[in-house]
């Protein structure tokens, strides 16, 4: 990588030593980057170095398999949400997601706008409503990003674009009303919101968050990484209990 200075969305943060940590950070151009920061615990960093935060990154290294050391400068801090359940609940869960899935120093533009977005939402929207759909989509895109894409636009079984209701969970694509009847209690469900232009309604958005759960714990969170899809459940948790 040699040098690099860019804007970066603070995705993960983890110690290494006794005053360094490794970051990893979500670049416009270069995908996830890592990098390793001097002095990530002391009272002047502490503030930066927190996930969702967007800083101005340097990254320096001397050969291409060394780990760069990165500085950073903060650009929007998202620091006053920490102190709000749901909103630092998903501000974690979808930084941690990004870290833990994007391989590094690929480029996924995309991804970097709708996590930017997504992030933007979580802090600004008046309602949760307002970006829980939003986090269905952004789960979605990183499937499909990464290889994963769920195939909506017509049944499996038949073909048709009619009457889509149901998600195979073995092969990923849409099942019709009529065709997924007789084997419905072993489909996921296909909430009208994916397929249409439709405004959901919170059982729709659940049916989202249940969907998507199930591919990414299937193809990224096995039985040693449990703990990632134990911070998703505090999070869904959290969001039922705002529209109980």
């Amino acid at each position: 990588m040699g040098s690099l200075r860019t804007s970066a969305i603070i995705c993960s943060v983890r110690a290494h030593g006794e005053h360094g940590a490794v970051v990893r950070s979500l670049t416009p151009e270069n995908g996830l980057v890592a990098g390793y920061v001097r002095g990530a615990h002391s009272r002047t960093m502490r503030p930066v170095l927190i996930p969702s935060n967007i800083v101005q990154a340097d990254y320096r290294a001397r050969t291409e398999d060394q780990l760069a050391s990165m500085t950073a400068e903060l650009q929007l801090s998202r620091g006053p949400f920490l102190g709000e359940p749901l909103a630092s609940a998903a501000l974690d869960w979808v930084t941690a997601l990004t870290a833990a899935t994007l391989p590094e120093e690929h480029s996924y533009p995309q991804i970097h706008s709708a996590l930017s977005a997504l992030l933007d939402a979580i802090c600004g929207a008046p309602s949760a409503k307002g970006w829980a759909v939003a986090l269905v989509r952004y789960e979605l895109l990183l499937l499909s990003e990464l290889g994963f894409g769920l195939a909506l636009d017509k049944c499996a079984v038949t073909g048709s674009a009619e009457d889509l209701v149901y998600i195979s969970p073995k092969s990923a694509t849409a099942v019709s009303a009529g065709a997924g009847a007789l084997y419905k209690d072993r489909l996921l469900p296909l909430p009208a919101f994916l397929t249409e232009p439709t405004p959901p309604e919170w059982d729709d958005i659940f049916d989202g968050l249940r969907v998507t759960g199930f591919f990414l714990k299937r193809h990224f969170f096995d039985e040693g990484r449990k703990d990632m899809m134990a911070a998703r459940s505090v999070l869904v948790d959290r969001l039922k209990r705002v529209v109980a």
